[in-house]
């Protein structure tokens, strides 16, 4: 499996409608995928492969998930470092220097989304366009904040792995995420993913990925972009409420905003076509 170092960590990357490494003289433009938390590349592969006719299709892990995972020894280091969404903005652009890319393309999902626009904002000169699905802005709930970040402890917390042995386990693990079911192998894939992360950043970045700072940071950071931008929100997403994302794209009209009926939290898995639609006519 091909890592690059990046920021210290080895990071795990693929490529979708290109060989492993990208020819440089391919004629084709870049689009680079961004998974949400605790996920990994994985659940992007499908949407990647419907886009390769069209795309250099980049899928990496960010450090502490998936197949990015990060040593002992770095733990103190990367834990002085932080895990603000910004820094994995930093990450991207590393990762795209170390892989000598042109301007890139930006499918980005969940928290990855937020990493996302912090990219967009700090190396504009890096993006071409930008597609940033089930995201937006909230506002701040001092208690309900303190209740999400206890719950979500636990949930770091209490990840045994004998939990992907059983066999409802990946389907309930889900239930919360959509609206339509998706394929068995694609649940499995989030539960294992899920069970691997890296406690302390799948905790850090909870902390951060709902935060006071972001109820501030964020609607800021969604008036700032400067690239065309698409955001697509799950009708029915229960993670991101779809209001939220519609608040986000009237913040700036650079953003258009698309909404797919009849779905979660994973729009692209659940209905693919009605997702690729939309975002064929904004890239074309």
């Amino acid at each position: 499996m091909p890592h690059i170092e990046v920021n210290q960590v080895n990071h795990y990357y693929e490529w979708v409608g290109t060989d492993t490494p990208r020819d440089p003289t391919s004629p084709k433009p870049v689009m680079v995928f961004i998974h949400g938390w605790a996920g990994s590349a994985r659940y992007w592969r499908s949407t990647a492969a419907a886009m390769s006719d069209r795309y250099d299709c980049l899928l990496y892990d960010m450090r502490g998930f998936g197949r990015s995972t990060i040593a002992p020894e770095q733990q103190a280091a990367l834990e002085a470092r932080g895990y603000e969404l910004e820094t994995y903005a930093d990450d991207l652009a590393e990762l795209v220097k170390a892989l000598n890319l042109p301007r890139v393309s930006i499918n980005a999902h969940s928290m990855g989304a937020s990493v996302a626009v912090y990219f967009l904002n700090q190396y504009p000169h890096l993006v071409d366009r930008a597609i940033l699905t089930c995201n937006g802005v909230f506002e701040y709930d001092k208690a309900a904040f303190e209740a999400f970040y206890k719950f979500g402890g636990y949930v770091v917390a209490f990840r045994p792995q004998w939990l992907a042995k059983i066999p409802l386990a990946p389907r309930f693990f889900m239930a919360r995420f959509l609206s339509q079911p998706i394929p068995a192998a694609e649940k499995i894939a989030f539960l294992e993913d899920f069970l691997a992360a890296d406690y302390a950043t799948a905790l850090g970045t909870i902390f951060t990925s709902v935060s006071k700072k972001a109820t501030e940071v964020m609607p800021v950071e969604f008036a700032k972009i400067s690239v065309p931008t698409l955001l697509v929100s799950g009708e029915f997403d229960q993670i991101t409420p779809a209001e939220l994302g519609r608040k986000a794209a009237a913040m700036n009209p650079k953003i258009e905003y698309a909404l797919v009926k009849n779905t979660g939290h994973f729009p692209m898995l659940e209905d693919p076509e009605t997702y690729l639609k939309y975002v064929n006519d904004f890239l074309a």
